[in-house]
């Protein structure tokens, strides 16, 4: 392994020239694999063949591949087909086109023909509903960097927005971060990050495919208004035994596969991070990573299991539990120009987070499936933050001009403030749902379910910070008085949700497929209970419905042509509610689900060769969003509810994408959104009735191409443009006299600026560009290869294309070179190494 790395730190001239002379080989050639069934001779379009080197094709409609192999020496080839035994094929040297029968799986029952099978190995693209990435997709968008993470793909699809390195939250179309609902095997995962939100808990190598859903998708899954996320889990082979092992310059992996009988399996997963040597090479050029006391780490395992006691009954039982966390102490002294501070804060944060889920899937009759769902998880966080800060600071001339009889001959003041915040938060829940399926034939199926999710939230903070308002003692006609004092804020709550949700839908799919719907009907309903207190909601309905036209097929350049057309509600409950306290005055129905409505208009052409094009235009209806804001009672700071926010989002999304080939795939993606949202309730009367929220942006591009000049070399580039995020306006610092609630006569200068919102001003665009080379190793005639590769994330970082605005001292009125905007990037690039090996 060590050799291996090494290898990669070479001249470009030299690994040049250990291609030529045969590190890899060069000589392929591309065959026809037909696939078909064994009796009826029909073509398996849709067929999963997987080729020597563990690369994934799938079949056209005529049931055919091209795939390349190597012309000196014979290989062997897979396929798989629901409901199909799989089969195996031995390509000899020569020859172009070769066929490949597969036999029904399945029994016979009142001469009924029972067929066992699971879905193909990635989940499902559909117009105006989803889009999807399999695993080997992850492998080559995901499994790069300091971090592996599911959601760096899908910051890549369309309509999803920037939102920087290191930020699981994006916004998908329009819609508020952190409102994605992600689903792991059907089970809902309440908090699914580390780091608050820096990283998702989905590590790629765990993950079988991911499908994000954004349009008008399917009655079945709700609490969201704006997009979900369906991961499925990989799933360990009945038959084979499997290891596979991952290092790289951050983090290591292990994945263990062991067969139970023939009739299912065992995996588990595990994950470490190490990032103190990351830290230690960053300290010189980033100032904040200099105090670092605890490197930010991730522990991880998960388990996966399945068992077919029957043909017509499966158990599967699905596990994790995983853990984050960062330290850091800042102990400064400094002095200049007559300023004199002193620093010390300590920082701690600890999560962790687990669950565990089992399920039960039975085919009472040929035509009908039950799967039924249980499970239960946790998550926890501990904040622990502590800040002394001291300043001695002279008055500027300014100043004492104009309020020298105020400040009793004194040329400069000394402050001491100290603020800490303590926290624990504690999340638990427990869920069970019940789906079943009936085929009613004739191209109709009826879906029906229940769901009830149990959350409770557990929450404890101690916190005293310092808070600053308008002096209204102070009548001095001549200049605005502010009053500086601690006050303390607490949280205790003790509250719990019971969230019940029922829905029926009905699909129908004409002969050829020249025409589809889909009618579903979802009831969300939320009983809310705290200590001494309880509240009411009103259900809300969501219907939907979904109209599929396949306008062309097989003509011409044209493989397929069509049309969807798509609309439906959607409801979710606003997470801060968990904050709502017996006082909060809150009554019975006045507690409101987050509501939308959504209309889509898409088309897909797909085109021979693999390529296709789809053009998805939508706009959404926000209504009855929930939000909050906090108001000063006394010394305590309190939050008030409101539930009437609004929002009117439109956009389209635009992706051309070239499927799976020998010398390169990918797509190119193109989402433009315009988002304007409105609180009534928090409105400030100099700005705007309508704005654009912080996270909006106009344009986003994604590029994600990868290049395989050889099977043994491949070349993956992920580039991105963004437009900027709105930027308000500010005006001049300038000074302001400050009273200190200590014996009401201090008196102190501070530094402002007036900042209002803009319509038109933006920061600077985002050029994200990230590349990875991966060298290959096959075994044709076994099971064991292996891949190292370097990777290189924020390639573009010295490029200062973030035009932000300044922050300033509050003491002094200097300004400093720091943006007063997050931009979730480190100003570096970064460089990764890594290896992972497979049997």
């Amino acid at each position: 392994m060590e050799e291996k790395i090494r290898s990669l730190t070479l001249p470009s001239s030299t690994i040049l020239i250990l291609l030529v002379t045969g590190l890899i080989p060069l000589y392929a050639r591309d065959i026809e694999i037909t696939l078909e069934d064994a009796d009826l001779a029909i073509p398996l379009e849709g067929g999963l063949i997987r080729s020597w080197d563990g690369q994934e094709y799938t079949c056209d409609a005529a049931g055919k591949v091209l795939i390349p192999v190597p012309d000196d020496r014979q290989v062997v080839i897979q396929a798989a087909y629901p409901g199909y035994e799989e089969g195996r094929l031995l390509i000899p040297i020569e020859g172009s086109s070769f066929t490949l029968l597969l036999q029904l799986r399945g029994i016979l029952e009142n001469q009924e023909l029972v067929i066992e099978a699971s879905r193909p190995g990635v989940s499902e693209t559909r117009s105006g509903r989803s889009v999807a990435i399999s695993d080997k997709e992850l492998s080559r968008t995901a499994e790069i960097g300091i971090i592996e993470d599911v959601m760096t793909s899908i910051k890549l699809l369309p309509g999803v927005g920037y939102a920087g390195m290191f930020n699981a939250m994006p916004s998908i179309r329009g819609g508020t971060p952190g409102d994605l609902t992600a689903v792991l095997d059907g089970f809902s995962i309440e908090q699914p990050y580390h780091w608050g939100g820096g990283v998702s808990i989905f590590d790629p190598r765990m993950v079988q495919s991911a499908q994000l859903s954004h349009g008008v998708f399917s009655a079945r899954y709700g609490h969201t208004i704006s997009g979900l996320l369906e991961v499925t889990s990989k799933k360990p082979s009945s038959t084979e035994t499997g290891l596979e092992l991952g290092l790289s310059s951050s983090a290591a992996n292990l994945n263990l596969s062991v067969p139970l009988w023939g009739k299912g399996g065992v995996m588990v997963m595990g994950k470490l991070t190490y990032w103190d040597p990351f830290v230690w090479a960053v300290k010189p050029f980033v100032e904040e990573v200099q105090y670092i006391t605890t490197a930010p780490y991730i522990r991880s395992g998960a388990l996966s299991a399945n068992y077919r006691f029957t043909p017509d009954m499966e158990w599967t039982l699905n596990g994790f539990m995983g853990g984050d966390g960062a330290g850091a102490y800042y102990q400064n002294e400094s002095e200049a120009g007559g300023l004199k501070s002193s620093s010390d804060m300590r920082f701690s944060w600890v999560n962790t987070l687990g669950f565990l889920i089992t399920g039960l899937t039975l085919n009472p009759l040929p035509s009908m499936v039950f799967k039924a769902t249980a499970g239960g998880g946790f998550h926890r966080a501990d904040l622990d933050a502590v800040m002394q800060n001291d300043v001695h600071v002279p008055y500027s001339e300014g100043f004492q001009t104009r309020f020298g009889p105020d400040l009793d001959g004194k040329t400069s003041y000394d402050l001491a403030t100290a603020m800490d915040d303590r926290m624990t938060e504690l999340t638990i829940n427990y869920q069970g749902r019940l789906d079943m399926d009936w085929d009613l034939r004739k191209g109709f199926l009826f879906a029906a379910g229940v769901q009830e999710l149990y959350s409770q939230w557990i929450e404890e903070e101690r916190a005293h910070l310092w808070q600053e308002t308008l002096d209204t003692t102070n009548s001095s006609p001549a200049q605005t008085w502010y009053t500086h004092y601690p006050v303390a804020f607490s949280n205790d709550i003790r509250n719990s949700g019971f969230f019940s949700s029922l829905y029926t839908l009905v699909e129908y799919t004409s002969p050829e497929r020249r025409f589809g719907a889909e009618l579903g009907f979802r009831v969300d309903h939320l009983y809310f209970a705290g200590k001494d207190f309880n509240i009411q909601t009103a259900p809300a309905l969501n219907p939907r419905l979904n109209l599929d036209f396949g306008i062309l097929k097989n003509k011409g350049p044209l493989d397929a042509l069509s049309l969807t057309l798509g609309t439906g509600l959607f409801s979710s409950m606003n997470t801060n509610v968990i904050y709502i306290g017996k006082d909060s005055g809150i009554d019975d129905f006045e507690l409101k689900q987050s509501r939308s409505w959504t209309s889509i208009v898409g088309t897909k052409v797909d085109f021979a060769q693999g390529y296709s094009v789809t053009i998805e235009t939508y706009i959404k209806r926000v209504f009855d969003h929930g939000y909050l804001s906090f108001v000063t009672q006394g010394d305590v700071l309190s939050p008030e509810y409101q539930f009437d926010g609004e929002g009117r989002i439109w956009g389209f999304d635009l992706m051309l994408q070239k499927r799976e080939a020998r010398y390169w795939d990918g797509w190119i993606s193109y989402s433009f959104n315009h988002a304007r949202y409105r609180t009534p309730s928090r409105k400030d009367p100099d700005e705007p009735d309508w704005y654009y929220p912080s996270f909006h942006r106009f344009h986003n591009l994604n590029l994600v191409l990868n290049i395989k000049p050889v099977q043994s070399f491949h070349i993956a580039v992920r580039f991105g443009l963004a437009s900027g995020a709105p930027k308000a306006v500010v005006g001049e610092v300038t000074s302001y006299p400050v009273t200190v609630d200590e014996d009401g006569t201090k008196i102190i200068e501070k530094w402002k600026r007036s900042s209002r919102y803009s319509d038109t001003e933006r920061d600077g665009f985002a050029l994200p560009l990230d590349l990875k080379f991966s060298f290959f190793r096959f075994n044709p005639g076994g099971k064991v290869q292996s891949e190292t590769y370097v990777a290189v994330e924020n390639a573009l970082a010295f490029l200062k294309t973030r035009q932000q605005n300044t922050t300033f001292n509050a003491y002094t009125g200097q300004e400093d070179e720091g943006s007063s905007t997050a931009s979730y990037q480190l100003p570096v690039p970064m460089l990764s190494v890594g290896f992972k090996w497979t049997y």
